[in-house]
């Protein structure tokens, strides 16, 4: 699983096993207002990729923002607006609260192993929550469906 460093909390429904302690994904907190705070939403990898799929057909070219792959937890993050975890409730997936305090998104994965599947660019907009939310429901489905046909 992703995480993000100095987190206060996270709300969880995840069943997913944590990341080992020597390999947290370490985002460098500064406290410049012009970086932008983010949140973390984490998801088993092939429901993320079914997400990310999902989203990109949709007419909204902008619906989906910055996404990370962590291959040795086979996991996928995405950055979602900071305050997201107050509310995020999805069964299998994690959100992660920031510090409060801004976050450089770094060019290059903070992890070895992990990689941008999606990377970030100077005005790219994070995922919307409620569209996220959608699209893993979506994602969910149609795996569970896939799933029952074997």
């Amino acid at each position: 699983m992703l995480h993000l460093g100095r987190e206060t909390g996270s709300r969880t429904t995840a069943t997913t096993t944590p990341a080992p302690a020597d390999r947290p994904l370490d985002l460098v907190t500064v406290p410049a207002p012009a970086d932008r705070p983010v949140d973390l939403v984490t998801v088993p990898a092939r429901q993320g990729l079914e997400a990310v799929d999902i989203l990109r057909r949709g007419g909204d070219q902008e619906a989906v923002g910055p996404v990370l792959h962590d291959g040795a937890c086979d996991t996928l993050g995405f950055l979602v607006p900071p305050g997201t975890a107050d509310a995020w409730d999805v069964p299998g997936s994690a959100c992660t609260r920031t510090d409060g305090r801004g976050l450089r998104i770094p060019a290059e994965p903070p992890v070895s192993g992990s990689g941008w599947l999606l990377p970030p660019a100077e005005d790219a907009p994070v995922t919307d929550p409620a569209v996220l939310r959608a699209a893993l429901d979506q994602a969910a489905r149609l795996i569970e469906a896939a799933d029952s046909c074997r």
